[in-house]
């Protein structure tokens, strides 16, 4: 039996890879060594980012595959990691490759994967700390980061998903465990993991209502929101009503987090996307920040848990097989998508991070892989 097994495709550029056959006494495999990626050598703005051709694939590990890349969203954790958040963790290992969504074809499989078969087409996502991203022509994921990809979607539209709903479900399923009958609270709904929010509470059954700016409320509603506030011209004090038993904050300031805690039920659970773990790690250094990070959030837990009766969580995106499948299921139903307002060749992936930063784009933007 070899080691993992690996199918090259056949008809790319030069610049797409390059081959080497090798014999081992585990047997014969034929090995893409490089491919196309973008590197990011240094922290800045866009201008840093660079197309090189030559990048290394490493060897596969027995429960990962090798992943043809045709589409890759853009997430704000892209931009901000090019500009230097969570450099305590990423600058001992630049150059590093960006991305955390993918949409495209197994080209290879590990020696242990049995979910997924050379060709099929898939969608998915990396952990946030991921150092071997997806802005890449072949990309590395291992087996509970991918599902098979709706297949009533494109890869453009498929790629908008996984690393929204990833962390949406996080916070409402796995910390929340929202139910059918509850009130969900969605603070910043017209975002990519907004949007997933509203539509994977509605789809629990969930009764939901949102901020947003005005450019967001059609959307909002669109997907499912009972009520969508404009928080540039409301008083959401007085526009919000009643009491919910979840909260996800995804924007994570001060008086967002005031208003989402004022608004929960006793034993309800609110949840910010906006942790201090990387910002704290990257002032004070990996060994006092996150022990300091710890620290403010127990505290938290406790403050909010003996003056509101709540509970208080920084949630974060994680792999998990089980979510990503139901995100799948919802998906090729039409119940969960993400619009995609514009894209961009990855060879202009400097422009579309300019277009990001500048928010030229409101919305998803991704970039395409020929």
């Amino acid at each position: 039996m070899t080691v993992w097994r690996r199918l090259c495709v056949s008809g790319r550029s030069a610049a797409d890879a390059k081959l080497r056959h090798a014999s081992t006494n585990l047997g014969i495999r034929s090995i893409a060594t490089t491919c196309r990626a973008v590197v990011l050598p240094r922290f800045g703005g866009p201008e840093v980012l660079e197309v090189r051709h030559d990048v290394e694939i490493p060897d596969l590990k027995p429960r990962e595959l090798l992943v043809r890349t045709r589409a890759v969203s853009i997430n704000p954790l892209d931009t901000r990691m090019r500009s230097g958040y969570g450099r305590s963790i990423f600058e001992p290992l630049l150059p590093l490759i960006l991305g955390r969504d993918i949409s495209g074809e197994v080209a290879a499989i590990g020696a242990s994967v049995r979910s997924f078969s050379v060709g099929e087409e898939v969608f998915g996502a990396l952990h946030p700390t991921a150092v071997r991203g997806t802005y890449a022509d072949y990309a590395i994921l291992s087996e509970e980061e991918l599902a098979a990809k709706p297949s009533s979607m494109t890869h453009v539209e498929a790629s908008a998903i996984p690393f929204a709903a990833l962390t949406a479900w996080r916070a409402l399923k796995t910390t929340a465990r929202i139910a059918k009958g509850q009130r969900v609270l969605v603070v910043g709904g017209g975002g990519a993991v907004g949007l997933a929010a509203i539509q994977l509470a509605v789809a629990a059954g969930c009764n939901v209502v949102t901020t947003c700016g005005s450019q967001s409320i059609d959307r909002s509603l669109a997907v499912g929101a009972e009520q969508a506030i404009d928080y540039t011209s409301e008083d959401l004090q007085l526009a919000i009503k009643g009491q919910f038993d979840a909260v996800l904050d995804t924007i994570g300031a001060p008086e967002t987090e005031r208003l989402g805690i004022n608004f929960l039920k006793r034993g309800g659970h609110y949840m910010t996307l906006q942790g201090e773990t990387a910002a704290l790690a990257d002032r004070y250094g990996l060994l006092a920040g996150i022990p300091a990070a710890t620290s403010i959030l127990l505290k938290k837990q406790i403050q909010y848990r003996y003056s509101h009766g709540i509970e208080y969580w920084w949630t974060y995106m994680r792999a998990d097989s089980e979510g990503l499948d139901e995100i799948r299921r919802l998906s090729e139903a039409g119940k969960l998508k993400i619009p995609v307002d514009k894209t961009f060749p990855i060879t202009q992936v400097r422009d579309a991070h300019t277009a990001k930063d500048k928010r030229l784009v409101p919305g998803k933007v991704v970039l395409e892989v020929d």
